[in-house]
């Protein structure tokens, strides 16, 4: 009950757009804060069927050097940021976050050495750790694959993903004694919720994914890509059905001072910038030739980067419908949008998270990450 007492009202809101008129009307007559809510927000009742424009992602951003349990969430409707606690996680300043799952985190716990997953709802404080893999592993990377499948009920969001979680690389202890760069791929199944060894790859892909992977990665057409961070940039991709390596040159990659992958119209896109020059979207073509999609504004990027002119401090999220640029957590973001279902985009300026309730936040470097619309109903996952 404490959960719904302390909802902000722009979530609040977003549940009561689901309901009908005289379900709406019964919520508003519970207690005051409800019909604060109602009056504060005007709502016209959604549903399933209704409801066919996605609605935006929500930005979530979590303090790198995090002293403070929580993260902050920015909701693109409103245009206001919120702060999550994270003091419900077992070690609540020592997680990464690794990848979204539909509405859910997959995080990484940092208090140990060998990579160790865990799933987290942070809306609704629900966590839980994954089984350990069959190798340990140190420093691999991650990749992950999401099947958002229906339930069978008529419940309007009731969804629930079918993912799957490829480890490649890292570093496993010898037979011996010592450590060696580690040659094989695991993959955790949700369904079943066990790891299994998948396949194999050359050494020199798992000591590049190993070093120089920061394990963002894209899913393209039954392939996973990951960047290498090492200049010059790189694109490793991982087909899985055929079980096969390639390696991709990257544009100007001698010249990036930053890049990352991300899904640009059902395609692999990348997305970087060069010392005083705008920074720009490459997306791969069916012959795997990078071609300039986009270029981001130049009064948007010089505001990102108070007027200075280079990248390397600037660091990029994206999804489906939405891509961030971003460099800490008060500075703002650049954000390019999905516009309807034709392929075109928008540039727009989102302010950073200054102020929360009249509080100041304290400016701090933060990881992003892209999320679905919150579900703050408690899932079967966990």
């Amino acid at each position: 009950m404490s959960m719904w007492s302390n909802l902000p009202f722009d979530l609040l809101a977003k549940i009561f757009s689901f309901l009908s008129p005289g379900s709406l009307a019964r919520a508003r007559s519970a207690c005051r804060n409800w019909e604060t809510c109602a009056k504060a927000y005007p709502l016209t009742p959604t549903s399933s069927s209704t409801q066919s424009k996605p609605l935006p992602p929500w930005f979530l951003a979590f303090p790198i050097r995090n002293n403070r349990p929580c993260c902050y969430v920015h909701n693109p409707v409103m245009d206001i940021w919120h702060e999550l606690s994270l003091e419900f996680l077992p070690v609540p300043c020592a997680v990464r976050p690794v990848s979204p799952i539909g509405s859910l985190l997959l995080l990484r716990l940092t208090n140990i050495t060998t990579l160790e997953l865990a799933l987290c709802n942070p809306f609704t404080k629900q966590f839980r750790s994954l089984p350990r893999l069959n190798i340990s592993r140190t420093n691999p990377a991650v990749g992950v694959v999401v099947t958002i499948l229906e339930s069978k009920s008529n419940h309007v969001g009731d969804k629930f993903p079918r993912f799957r979680v490829y480890v490649a690389g890292g570093m496993s202890e010898a037979e011996h004694g010592g450590a060696t760069y580690e040659t094989t791929l695991e993959m955790y199944d949700s369904q079943l919720d066990t790891w299994q060894i998948v396949g194999s790859m050359p050494v020199e892909f798992a000591v590049r994914l190993t070093v120089w992977t920061p394990n963002e990665n894209v899913y393209i057409n039954g392939t996973l890509y990951w960047i290498t961070s090492a200049r010059a940039f790189s694109v490793m991709g991982f087909d899985i059905s055929t079980n096969t390596w390639r390696e991709l040159g990257v544009p100007i990659a001698e010249r990036l001072e930053f890049a990352s992958l991300v899904r640009w119209n059902g395609a692999l896109a990348l997305v970087g910038g060069t010392c005083g020059e705008n920074a720009c979207i490459w997306e791969l073509n069916e012959v795997d030739k990078w071609c300039l999609a986009d270029k981001v504004p130049a009064e948007l990027g010089l505001r990102l980067l108070s007027g200075k002119g280079n990248w390397d401090s600037v660091k990029c999220v994206g999804n489906e419908d939405a891509i961030c640029l971003y460099r800490d957590l008060g500075s703002g973001m650049i954000v390019c949008k999905k516009v309807g279902d034709k392929g075109r985009w928008e540039w727009l300026w989102v302010d950073g998270c200054v102020h929360i309730k009249g509080k100041q936040m304290p400016n701090c470097q933060i990881r992003g990450m892209l999320i679905q619309q919150p579900i703050l109903a408690s899932s079967l996952i966990f």
